[in-house]
């Protein structure tokens, strides 16, 4: 209810402007004593399980086991939204099951000039070019070494603009190796379309080559760790193909879908001078919902439900995140949905995913 009131004055501002004011604020509200609990209360009302700010959301039945992992609910925040990994805390007293922290960088990068995010509010939708803006990954470490216990954290795992594709590898083995001991799992992103070249790496042979390393020295560790591939929705089937076999080729433990669209698609009721005046980016929300649904079923019914899916494009209700479970996805993650929602929405799929039945056993990393 307080966002509605909010959400016409927040969407005034710059959208990174209102991105990280609204983080502040919300961060300096649980700094209020006894404020934590209250908000933890008032987010997982109606839902079993503890209320203490630590716990994610209370297990209860809601709790998944995916890839070697317990997941405490299958509603989490994508990518994107918590670069640098600044606000677990005030994610987790939202009620989410899971946050993926990055895309990180070995270095630190400034990412693309600004303006660089846009909203659509007629469609519900975010075009951005970020460009993996970050404080590069032992920043990120260091900060994920005081994490909320009982939350569990992705690491994004990038490359730094200025390395060649033929040196990617060595990016992603220096984050994958400086994360492994504060993370739950890793995710692989060569789908972003916001960093010159990137999306050339998931063509077979330099993917395969790139999954094989990160895989090798995930396994030679004591405890590795899942690794997921985050892919583009605007992959042919042919490539989703070789998608799946490289997934049993490499051992890794599945597939996060989708990442953004360069498209732009023909029902957008934006008008076209406003988004082409907004620039190239990554197309996400509500356009996204049904193609992004489209791979997921696609990836699933190809692999014979072989590896674990997270369902990730369009997630802006329980209706949408059920659509992405019954397609094949064992997760759910939001991002645009939330800005548009508002931070009830977690709450709202969670108790629209009530019984719905429990993956089955998926392999560990």
């Amino acid at each position: 209810m307080l966002y509605r009131w909010m959400k016409p004055l927040v969407f005034r501002l710059d959208p990174e402007r209102a991105h990280e004011g609204t983080m502040a604020l919300w961060s300096g509200v649980l700094r209020v004593p006894g404020m934590a609990a209250l908000a933890r209360a008032w987010f997982t009302r109606g839902l079993r399980g503890p209320t203490a700010i630590g716990a994610a959301g209370g297990e209860g039945s809601e709790g998944v086991e995916v890839a070697g992992v317990r997941f405490p609910n299958r509603v989490g925040l994508a990518a994107g939204f918590d670069k640098e990994g600044r606000w677990l805390r005030e994610m987790a007293a939202l009620g989410v099951g899971f946050v993926e922290v990055g895309t990180v960088t070995p270095r630190a990068q400034p990412g693309n000039p600004r303006p660089r995010l846009f909203r659509l509010p007629s469609d519900s939708a975010i075009i951005n070019r970020m460009g993996f803006n970050n404080g590069g990954v032992e920043a990120l470490a260091a900060r994920l070494r005081h994490r909320p216990p009982g939350l569990v954290v992705g690491g994004n795992l990038g490359k730094n603009k200025d390395t060649p594709n033929e040196e990617a590898v060595a990016d992603y083995l220096a984050c994958f190796h400086a994360l492994h001991q504060v993370v739950d799992y890793f995710v692989v992103n060569v789908s972003s379309p916001n960093t010159p070249g990137l999306r050339a790496l998931q063509d077979r042979g330099p993917l395969g080559a790139l999954l094989a390393a990160l895989q090798g020295a995930n396994v030679a560790l004591p405890v590795p760790r899942p690794i997921f591939l985050k892919i583009a929705p605007d992959l042919t089937d042919a490539q989703l193909d070789d998608i799946v076999a490289l997934v049993a080729e490499t051992g890794i433990a599945g597939v996060i879908a989708t990442n953004t669209t360069v498209e732009r698609p023909a029902q957008l009721r934006t008008p076209r001078a406003a988004v082409e005046a907004c620039g190239a980016g990554g197309l996400s929300g509500a356009p996204l919902r049904a193609r992004s649904t489209e791979v997921v079923r696609y990836l699933h019914e190809r692999s014979g439900g072989t590896f674990p899916i997270i369902g990730v494009g369009g997630i802006d209700s329980a209706e949408a995140a059920r659509e992405k479970l019954a397609a094949g996805a064992v997760l759910v993650q939001v991002y645009s949905g939330l800005i548009f929602q508002g931070p009830g929405l977690f709450r709202r799929i969670r108790l629209g995913l009530r019984g719905w039945p429990s993956p089955s056993p998926q392999r560990p990393a």
